[in-house]
């Protein structure tokens, strides 16, 4: 029984149903259950034949061994049908139905009947291959639950045949089982690749979607020409940012390493798109550019007689603008409208032709300006306004406040006369010029002539001031002339008393001065009164200034009182500025220390003046002693104390033209050079605020 016993061992060793691919293993396993039997039942009677003769029997432990794995090999197989039944089951379901989160389930739970086995039973071969067979699906099931997404399309389905190496057909009857033909669950990498190009693939392709349908649905907007109706082009704040942003996307398309199949469409964008913009850039310059040249080259015909060859060049433009602009608004769509051939083409061109025309413009403005350098601190629109109405002195004379510093218009003999009598002042004053004005011919001519007219009236009529002054008392005599007048001939007799209460000093009468501060505060009471009683407005604000500059007089004559100046040569007297008429030359001049200057006879009409302050003071003697020697000033301090007002105040003192510029970082060589030429020719003063 022993010998057998090890036979029986080695039998069922080489039989039993231990790999994968054995047929029938339960009728197997019967047989072995059965031989087994039959063993066991031998063994028993040997067994209790050894009891009555009290003999000890071996324990025979191979066949209570092959026992032991019958039972393992029970289990083993119960499992296997259990998968087999499973995925047989799974593989009929058709693939677009397969519920992937459910059947990885399943087979977790699978897994863990396996391992739920005796360990031993790891060493036979039909373990280890239904242990490969369910991790095998868990990896296919990922695979498919993958070429689930909606993303894939026919290309990537090609491109996993193409890694497998096996053809299936797909269609809406293909099953799980003709998935997992594909052996997906040796291309697990290659199938998330794959995928993940996909997903990629189809945010390109939404984003191309979105393209066509935004830009599809792109329209122009439109405005009208004023003069002509002509439709314009009208670039919506969404339009430029929509473009811009589009542009951008595309680009980084193009630098995605799954751009390849898209490549051909997002390119074909990148070109419309990039055309729009460059179209859609030049042709609001070209549109810009004629609407502000359509009025000066077809409405005026004074441009037109002036520049001929360039009006001729206009027309051929104009028409072939209108052209352009019709044709869009026949084409609403900007894609379309921007895109069509050669368009680009003939915007430059368009654009060239225009420059030219600019340029003539510009060329024959500066020949304006060089003839009337006021000219030069105009915008182009409004001297082209100025230069369109030449021979029409009284529209001209209602823009002469952008030339002037108050003056606001002149007054005409009658209302058929080009001859101007008088002027007037931003404040309503009126001043008559000493001599008729002619405002015939051109408009730089006669312009010029208005300028000397006011120079010349100025001039007479301090000179006359000054004379009269003592033929009457103050306060009536500051009615007689206009407000500027009366100031300058104030300043100027004051300048003379007290060079006269020096010179008496100097002779030895010591109260000399006193005396003069005397009669100061008596004129500065008479114009306390006059302020007092009824006024109009402008006399009002007129003896206010005199009053302002009085005061100053005053402090100042007293100042000198108190520091004992003995002579007209005290500094405290001569950094004053000091107003005097050169009888010999004609001209009324200002002198502070060593610096001289002739007034500039600008007309100023009735303007306040600022309360002067030791700072004041020393600003003037600065900035003049700058100018004297040829040079410039540049106060400096916190915003808002008072420096641009201060020089502003100077050149009032001066009688001068002041043109103040608020600098901005969009001034460049060309706008400073025009503003230098300006000064320099009009010899007006420039105040460059945040220089």
């Amino acid at each position: 029984f022993d010998v057998r016993n090890y036979e029986f061992r080695e039998d069922f060793i080489k039989r039993a149903p231990t790999r994968y691919d054995s047929r029938r293993p339960y009728q197997q396993l019967d047989n072995h259950y059965l031989e087994y039997r039959e063993m066991e039942k031998e063994m028993d009677e040997l067994q209790a034949s050894a009891d009555l003769f009290g003999v000890k029997l071996p324990e025979y432990k191979q066949l209570r061994l092959c026992r032991r794995e019958l039972t393992m090999l029970k289990h083993l197989w119960d499992v296997i049908y259990l998968v087999r039944a499973q995925f047989h089951e799974w593989k009929k379901t058709l693939w677009l139905d397969v519920n992937v989160e459910q059947m990885d389930l399943d087979c977790k739970k699978l897994v863990q009947d396996i391992r739920g086995l005796d360990k031993e039973a790891r060493a036979w071969d039909a373990f280890n291959n239904v242990d490969g067979d369910v991790k095998n699906m868990i990896t296919s099931l990922g695979a498919v639950g993958l070429l689930q997404s909606p993303a894939i399309r026919d290309r990537h389905w090609q491109q996993v045949m193409d890694a497998t190496g096996v053809r299936i057909t797909l269609s809406d009857s293909t099953t799980l089982s003709d998935l997992l033909a594909l052996n997906l669950h040796n291309f697990e990498d290659e199938v998330s690749s794959i995928v993940d190009k996909a997903n990629k693939e189809q945010g390109m392709e939404k984003m191309l979607v979105e393209l066509d349908q935004t830009w599809t649905n792109f329209n122009f907007e439109y405005d009208e020409h004023a003069r002509t109706k002509t439709p314009l082009v009208k670039p919506s704040e969404e339009l430029i940012e929509t473009l811009e942003d589009n542009q951008v996307q595309l680009q980084n398309l193009l630098t995605s390493k799954y751009i390849a199949f898209f490549l051909e469409r997002v390119s074909g964008w990148q070109k419309k798109l990039s055309t729009a913009d460059s179209v859609l850039e030049i042709w609001l310059e070209v549109q810009r550019t004629w609407s502000h040249l359509e009025s000066i080259f077809i409405g005026s015909e004074d441009i037109r007689s002036q520049l001929p060859d360039d009006s001729k060049r206009f027309d051929t433009i104009d028409v072939d603008v209108r052209a352009i602009q019709n044709a869009a608004k026949a084409t609403p769509n900007v894609i379309q409208a921007t895109n069509k051939p050669g368009l680009f083409e003939q915007l430059e061109d368009i654009q060239s032709r225009l420059a030219l025309c600019e340029k003539a413009l510009q060329e024959y403005l500066e020949t304006k300006r060089l003839a009337f350098p006021r000219f030069y601190f105009v915008s182009s629109a409004d001297l082209l306004d100025i230069l369109s109405n030449g021979n029409e002195p009284r529209i001209v004379a209602k823009q002469l406040d952008k030339l002037f510093n108050v003056m606001c218009n002149v007054k005409f003999e009658n209302d058929t006369s080009k001859t101007a009598v008088g002027m007037y002042s931003l404040d309503g004053e009126y001043v008559e010029f000493v001599a008729p004005c002619s405002c015939e011919g051109r408009v730089e001519d006669w312009l010029t002539n208005v300028l000397n007219s006011m120079q010349s009236t100025l001039r007479q009529v301090i000179g006359e001031a000054v004379v009269a002054y003592e033929e009457k008392p103050r306060s009536e005599w500051v009615f007689d002339y206009p407000a500027q007048v009366s100031l300058v001939g104030t300043q100027v007799w004051w300048a003379t008393e007290v060079g006269l209460a020096f010179s008496r000093l100097e002779e030895g009468y010591e109260n000399a001065m006193k005396e003069y501060n005397k009669k100061q505060i008596s004129h500065l009471n008479d114009l306390i009164l006059l302020l007092q009683g009824k006024l109009t407005k402008a006399q009002r604000v007129m003896l206010q200034t005199v009053c302002t500059v009085d005061v100053h007089s005053r402090d100042v004559v007293q100042t000198l009182i108190t520091n004992k100046a003995e002579n007209a040569e005290a500094f405290l007297w001569l950094s004053q500025l000091r107003h005097f008429w050169d009888d010999k030359q004609g001209h009324c001049k200002v002198a502070i220390c060593d610096a001289r200057f002739t007034f500039a006879y600008e007309y100023l009409g009735n303007q306040p003046r600022l309360v002067i302050t030791p700072l004041t003071d020393r600003c003037y003697i600065t900035l003049t002693q700058s100018l004297h020697l040829i040079m410039s000033g540049a106060p400096a301090g916190p915003a808002g104390t008072g420096k641009t007002e201060t020089t502003k105040d100077l050149s009032r003192n001066l009688c001068l033209q002041i043109y103040v510029f608020n600098c901005s970082e969009q001034m460049d060589y060309r706008s400073v050079g025009n503003i230098y030429k300006g000064l320099s020719q009009s010899g007006a003063w420039g105040c460059f605020d945040e220089f």
